[in-house]
């Protein structure tokens, strides 16, 4: 006699459970503009947008595409208290690479605790900083400095 209750399995259960606890956390060292850092890979743990971030500073950092970025630019400041022409840029820097498009998401980055670092910024720019340091740069300086490093990248 047949049992009615059976259920015929049409499709696969999907992939098999890998044997294991899972591949074992590596640990790959970085040189950075904060100096050398060791990043681990945690399989389990959680991943936010700017997680690959640590590459790409190394890739900066050994290029020397961004140190020249900011030594060639025309951004000069007077007072004591302005930020500093590396913070400024820095703070572009990620939060273009965030996918940011208005100077009011640069406020998103106030809470990074790495990545600024990692660039050899002291702090992250406030939006207004950000804001009056483009205002201030004049078009006529500008235009070399960012050919020359465009096409360089």
């Amino acid at each position: 006699m047949r049992n009615e209750k059976s259920v015929v399995k049409i499709h696969p259960e999907g992939e098999p459970p890998i044997g294991g606890e899972g591949a074992p956390e590596t640990v790959v060292g970085l040189d950075t503009f904060a100096g050398k850092i060791h990043l681990r890979w945690v399989p389990d743990a959680g991943v936010s947008s700017l997680g690959q971030m640590a590459f790409f500073i190394e890739f900066l950092k050994t290029s020397g595409l961004f140190e020249e970025w900011v030594n060639d630019c025309p951004l000069q400041y007077t007072s004591p208290n302005a930020p500093q022409k590396r913070d400024v840029l820095g703070t572009i820097l990620l939060s273009v690479l965030a996918g940011h498009w208005r100077y009011a998401h640069i406020s998103a980055l106030r809470g990074d605790g790495v990545n600024p670092g990692l660039l050899g910024m002291s702090k992250v720019a406030s939006e207004d900083s950000v804001r009056r340091a483009l205002t201030a740069l004049k078009e006529e300086p500008c235009k070399p400095w960012l050919k020359k490093h465009l096409k360089a990248s």
